[in-house]
């Protein structure tokens, strides 16, 4: 599935992207922290981005301002959350009603910062939450969570801290964990790829089945 270069407005700045068309279902998927290297081009967003294609999605990821040929300049996490909006609407006015989140580190935190406020209730996988790095505080209840992914190895997303506020934000969402993965998935990005992509596919096979049922 080939991805075409796309161009979105977020608050007047000309936010890039790439857009893959997929399915009917859309994800906008979000990359690590801006001041340590992190854009759309992170082989964990790519990952991300082919588990969700291989899921039938459309799929749109995007440098947050101040990034790659993105304006503007980086906002704290703030302003980011503008950006998050503006994919969703940017792939709502392509046409997609079903629209969901998924994101790396920084952009797990930006998109449940967002799903807390600004979009609540939207479906929402998380990959590496960096719940000893940044403050989650905030995020108190996640009704559309999913999924959360995290490595046995990972010291900035630990997996005894995600345990409990997965629980904290939907007793619901599964907690997977990739044994022996850090928080970089080095030699695990086609474990991270199957065990999404299985995740997605079973989340989707649940839904058929209530819609019928």
């Amino acid at each position: 599935m080939s991805a075409s270069h796309v161009v979105f407005r977020s608050e007047g700045y000309g936010i890039e992207g790439r857009l893959a068309i997929g399915g009917a279902r859309a994800v906008v998927v979000t990359h690590p922290h801006p001041l340590y290297g992190g854009d759309m081009d992170n082989e964990v967003v790519t990952a991300i981005t082919a588990a969700f294609a291989q899921a039938g999605y459309t799929t749109l990821h995007f440098n947050f301002r101040g990034v790659g040929r993105s304006e503007g300049r980086y906002g704290d996490g703030v302003s980011e959350q503008a950006d998050v909006c503006a994919a969703v609407d940017y792939l709502k006015d392509c046409g997609y009603a079903d629209v969901e989140l998924s994101g790396y580190s920084f952009g797990a935190w930006v998109n449940a910062l967002c799903a807390g406020s600004r979009l609540p209730g939207i479906r929402m996988t998380m990959v590496a939450p960096p719940a000893a790095f940044m403050d989650f505080g905030a995020v108190t209840n996640l009704p559309g969570l999913k999924a959360v992914v995290t490595g046995s190895r990972d010291d900035i997303a630990p997996p005894d801290m995600l345990k409990r506020l997965t629980a904290h934000w939907n007793p619901e969402a599964r907690l997977e964990i990739l044994s022996g993965a850090d928080h970089f998935f080095f030699g695990y990005r086609e474990a991270l790829i199957g065990r999404l992509a299985d995740l997605l596919r079973e989340g989707a096979a649940k839904n058929t089945a209530a819609r019928i049922s």
